[in-house]
């Protein structure tokens, strides 16, 4: 079977994914009660699947889909300003074919890249139970078996810790497990790399905690580790 056609069969297990009673009715509520200034919208309202490229070598690991964003239009980080922000810098390094994300149908594509969730539905207050996290993990495992995988990205400290976790079932730890912060990255025994990122969250960008060159340094670092002969 082609590597797209497991990426899609993979994709539709991911949307029928029915494990979290709560986070299930979360995103339906949400789809149903709609943000004003998105009334026209038919929310997308349930498991968001991954995005990109089906051989990708990076996989960028997000926390979960935003409520009226990825929980809006289907799509990883697509019609919010965290994306907004992903894309300009994924579109800047030579990952994406646009800087903009707005809807699955944009025509946006990514190259070598892919992305994927500690959390495939969007959670109340943007925070998972480590149970649901935990039911989520699966799709990490599964994702990660198709993807010539050789740079994970976590954005924010969950998403690094997803990886970390993971890693760690497989028995690829060196030692103690790496600390997270903005620019870390540490080298799994198997030689695939793991660089941390601040999330691109409104929380982050707002009050500069991230900035555009910070975030940019980041995907340099990301390219420089995708480079590097096993």
């Amino acid at each position: 079977m082609k590597p797209e056609s497991k990426w899609h069969q993979l994709n539709q297990k991911i949307i029928r994914c029915t494990s979290c009673n709560r986070l299930l009715a979360h995103c339906q509520k949400i789809a149903a009660e709609k943000r004003k200034s998105f009334q026209d919208w038919d929310y997308w309202g349930k498991p968001v699947p991954n995005f990109g490229d089906p051989q990708a070598e990076l996989l960028i690991v997000g926390l979960a889909p935003a409520a009226h964003g990825a929980n809006r239009t289907g799509r990883m980080f697509t019609g919010d300003q965290s994306g907004d922000w992903l894309y300009r810098a994924l579109h800047k390094a030579g990952f994406a074919n646009q800087p903009e994300a707005q809807s699955c149908s944009d025509g946006l594509r990514l190259q070598n890249c892919a992305i994927t969730a500690t959390c495939h539905c969007a959670p109340p207050a943007n925070k998972p139970s480590r149970d649901e996290i935990e039911n989520c993990h699966t799709w990490m495992e599964q994702t990660v078996e198709l993807l010539p995988v050789k740079v994970f990205l976590a954005l924010g400290q969950i998403g690094w810790k997803s990886v970390v976790d993971f890693k760690k079932r497989q028995g690829k730890l060196n030692g103690k497990r790496p600390q997270f912060s903005h620019g870390a990255n540490y080298q799994f025994s198997d030689g695939i790399w793991l660089v941390g990122s601040y999330h691109p969250s409104q929380q982050n960008t707002f009050t500069g905690r991230l900035t555009e060159p910070m975030f940019d340094s980041v995907f340099e670092l990301v390219e420089s580790k995708l480079k590097e002969k096993p």
